[in-house]
C-alpha cells in the first residue's frame, strides 16, 4: 500500500512539474526581480544602488507618468464598456442565424482577432492616411476636412480605441455566443407563454443568464486594454504632444531607451498592482450586481 502510494505521488510529481518549473521560472522569478530592480537605480543590464522608495516618490511628481496614467484611463473608458456592448449586439444578431450563415458570420468576426499587431497596424494606416485613406472621404463628409488622425490630439486615443475594439471584438463575440447557448430554451418557452415581449425576454432571461459572461469579458477587457502598448507605439508613438502617451510606452522609454532599468522597474510595478486591484474589485463588484 505505501509502495503504491508513494509510486502515485512520484507520477503526480512528474506531471506537475512541468507547470511548476514554467510557472517558476517565466512568472515568479522575474516578478520576484522586478519587484527588486524597483527599489534600486539599477541600468537594464546590471546591478545598481538600493535607493528604497526614490523612485516611487519621483513617480508622483513625473508629468509624463501622470499623464500616462490619464490616458490608460482614458482608453479604458473608451474600450472596456463600447467593447462589451458591441460584442454583445453582434452576438444576438449572430445567434438569429442558423447553419452555414451563422458559420460564416463567426468566421468574419473572428477573423481580425488572429491577425497580428503589426498587420492591423499596417491596415488601419494605410485605411486613414491623410492623403489617399479610403476612410478619408467619411471623415471629410463629417468634420468638412480630412484629418490626420494619427497626429491630431483629439482624434488620436479615439481612433487607436476603434482599431482595438475592431481587432479583438471576434473573441468577445464567441464567448456571447457561447453563453447564449448555454441558455435553455426552456425559459424562452416558458416566458412566452406568459406572454412577454422580445425586449421582456431580453431583460428577464437572457441578461441576468448571461451576466456572469459579461462579468468576465468586462473583467478580461480591463486587464488587457490596461496594458495597451502596440498599437498606441506602432499607430501614434505615443504622441503628438504625448496625448496617446501610455504607461507601457514608458516603461519601453525608461527601460530600452534611456536605460532606467529601476525606474522602468518601479513605472512596470505600479501598473502591476494598480491592474491587481482593479480587476479584482470590479470583478468581486460584478459578481454581487449579479446576485442582486
Amino acid at each position: 500500500m505505501l509502495t503504491n502510494r508513494r509510486k502515485e505521488m512520484a507520477v503526480a510529481a512528474s506531471l506537475v512539474a512541468p507547470f511548476v518549473l514554467t510557472f517558476v521560472v517565466v512568472f515568479l522569478y522575474p516578478t520576484i526581480r522586478l519587484v527588486q530592480l524597483s527599489f534600486t537605480n539599477a541600468p537594464l543590464i546590471g546591478s545598481g544602488e538600493w535607493v528604497g522608495f526614490d523612485n516611487f516618490i519621483r513617480l508622483l511628481s513625473d508629468r509624463l507618468f501622470l499623464t500616462s496614467l490619464k490616458n490608460n484611463g482614458y482608453f479604458v473608458l473608451l474600450t472596456v464598456v463600447p467593447t462589451t456592448a458591441v460584442a454583445l449586439g453582434f452576438a444576438l444578431m449572430i445567434r438569429r442565424l442558423r447553419g452555414a450563415l451563422q458559420a460564416l458570420a463567426l468566421a468574419i468576426f473572428f477573423l481580425p482577432y488572429i491577425l497580428p499587431v503589426s498587420v492591423v497596424t499596417q491596415i488601419w494606416t494605410w485605411m486613414l492616411d491623410f492623403q489617399f485613406g479610403v476612410l478619408q472621404p467619411v471623415i471629410e463628409f463629417f468634420t468638412g476636412k480630412p484629418v490626420s488622425v494619427f497626429k491630431n490630439p483629439y482624434w488620436v486615443m479615439p481612433t487607436v480605441a476603434a482599431v482595438t475594439i475592431w481587432w479583438t471584438n471576434g473573441f468577445n463575440v464567441l464567448l456571447f455566443i457561447a453563453g447564449l447557448r448555454n441558455i435553455s430554451k426552456d425559459y424562452y418557452e416558458a416566458a412566452q407563454l406568459d406572454g412577454a415581449t422580445r425586449r421582456q425576454l431580453f431583460t428577464k432571461v437572457t441578461w441576468p443568464l448571461l451576466w456572469p459572461v459579461t462579468a468576465l469579458v468586462l473583467t478580461l477587457q480591463l486587464i488587457l486594454q490596461l496594458k495597451i502598448f502596440d498599437q498606441v507605439y506602432l499607430l501614434s508613438s505615443g504622441g503628438p504632444f504625448n496625448s496617446s502617451y501610455v504607461l507601457l510606452l514608458m516603461v519601453y522609454r525608461e527601460a530600452f531607451q534611456l536605460n532606467h532599468g529601476g525606474y522602468a522597474s518601479t513605472i512596470a510595478l505600479v501598473l502591476f498592482i494598480i491592474i491587481a486591484m482593479l480587476s479584482v474589485l470590479q470583478f468581486q463588484l460584478l459578481r454581487a450586481g449579479g446576485r442582486r
